[in-house]
């Protein structure tokens, strides 16, 4: 059965990027491993970046909108063999329509749009890690920010980038609101 989730958090692991997604209301998190790529569009749909150009995700969204079609909800509904699979269920005409897709994927584009997230509840008892282990043991606490600041370090560095970009371009709106933006985030660490 399928039940309403969030985003908990994006970290760095020892095995790579991970996006770490929590059904709501509940003290479990799903950790989903995730290339570098995908670990920069999910922080870039969180941390509502406007890029200069669209990146994938953006352009697949524009043209759902071109084509009347919105997205409804993602849905993460299985793990196979270390692999998890995941649904983007979009509404057209009235008619839904379900497409298989990464999770990744279709977190970044759920981050974007601002859509419902479910997970399987099967999925989160497979591979579902208990979060109120951070809450009892200070060492965990501590990793917990750590992991919080490297979510906010990998925006840092890729809004840095994106500065360097609008600069270069002589683009000095978008120069100023990312100079803003970084600021922001500094603030934070």
């Amino acid at each position: 059965m399928l039940i309403p989730a969030e985003v908990w958090t994006v970290a760095k692991a020892e095995q790579g990027n991970a996006v770490l997604i929590r059904p709501v209301g509940s003290d479990m998190a799903v950790p989903i491993f995730i290339g570098t790529a995908e670990t920069q569009s999910i922080l870039i749909g969180l941390g509502n970046v406007k890029m200069p150009r669209p990146l994938t995700h953006d352009l697949l969204i524009s043209v759902l909108e071109h084509l009347e079609a919105t997205v409804n909800r993602i849905e993460i509904t299985e793990l196979k063999e270390g692999t998890f699979y995941g649904r983007l269920v979009l509404e057209r005409d009235s008619n839904e329509i379900s497409i298989d897709s990464r999770p990744s994927d279709c977190i970044a584009i759920a981050v974007r749009v601002k859509c419902p997230i479910y997970i399987d509840e099967e999925v989160v008892d497979e591979a579902g890690i208990s979060i109120n282990v951070i809450n009892q043991n200070q060492e965990n606490i501590t990793e917990a920010k750590e992991i919080q600041e490297v979510s906010t370090k990998s925006q840092l560095e890729i809004l840095k980038e994106l500065l360097d970009k609008a600069v270069a371009e002589e683009n000095y709106e978008e120069a100023a609101r990312l100079r803003d933006k970084i600021r922001e985030l500094e603030e934070k660490i």
